[in-house]
């Protein structure tokens, strides 16, 4: 009985392992970043940075793997990318604004402060 690793080609065997590579370095990035930084906001920036990165050359591989190992295109793993993709950010804009007013409501000294009258602030047009 012959596995799925048997049907891949060396040429497509080299670039799969350095991808899975570089994207398990990525994420290792992110998560020692997420240990090393300092305050909230410092800690979420890094590990989105770096699971975005690590996800998305994890992700190609799997799409040159599957690929090569059936013989057919295997592209549904863009929607996983298209998902990380759209849904990081955002995620990440709602946990600073949420601990941003948090903060501010507690009158803690290490958030920037509000912006001069008319302009609009990081919470949002004129708050």
């Amino acid at each position: 009985m012959s596995t799925p690793f048997e049907n891949v080609p060396l040429w497509a065997a080299i670039p799969i392992g350095g991808l899975l590579v570089v994207g398990a370095f990525l994420t290792l990035v992110g998560a020692i970043g997420f240990l090393k930084m300092g305050t909230f906001y410092e800690r979420i920036h890094a590990p989105t940075l770096g699971t975005s990165g690590g996800i998305g050359a994890i992700m190609v591989a799997s799409m040159i793997f599957f690929s090569t190992s059936t013989l057919s295109l295997v592209i549904h793993e863009l929607l996983i990318g298209i998902f990380v993709t759209v849904t990081t950010p955002i995620t990440f804009m709602l946990l600073a604004r949420a601990a941003l007013h948090r903060d501010r409501a507690e009158q803690n000294g290490n958030v920037p402060p509000k912006s001069a009258q008319g302009e609009p602030s990081a919470e949002g047009p004129l708050s």
